[in-house]
């Protein structure tokens, strides 16, 4: 099984489809889910924003979730995240 199957395949809580949606806007709502998640619950989150890949590995860093994946799949980026 290759890397990008065995991420997919990760299970999450919430899912969160952005697509079409610039930035800031997939940040702030994966922001919102996050509050609605307990500590350990993962949020998946799908956007096309390009800009979306930088936003999401520095916010994660500063405000201490874990980005789990972070990958671009035919044009759309995956994102799973977990809060800690």
């Amino acid at each position: 099984m290759d890397d990008k199957m065995s991420l997919n395949t990760l299970p999450w809580q919430q899912l969160l489809d952005t697509q079409g949606l610039q930035c800031p806007l997939p940040l702030l709502k994966a922001k919102r889910a996050l509050n609605h998640l307990e500590v350990g619950q993962k949020l998946k989150v799908l956007a096309t924003d390009a800009a979306s890949q930088k936003d999401f590995a520095v916010w994660v860093q500063l405000v201490g979730h874990t980005l789990l994946q972070n990958e671009c799949i035919d044009g759309v980026y995956h994102y799973l995240i977990e809060k800690n």
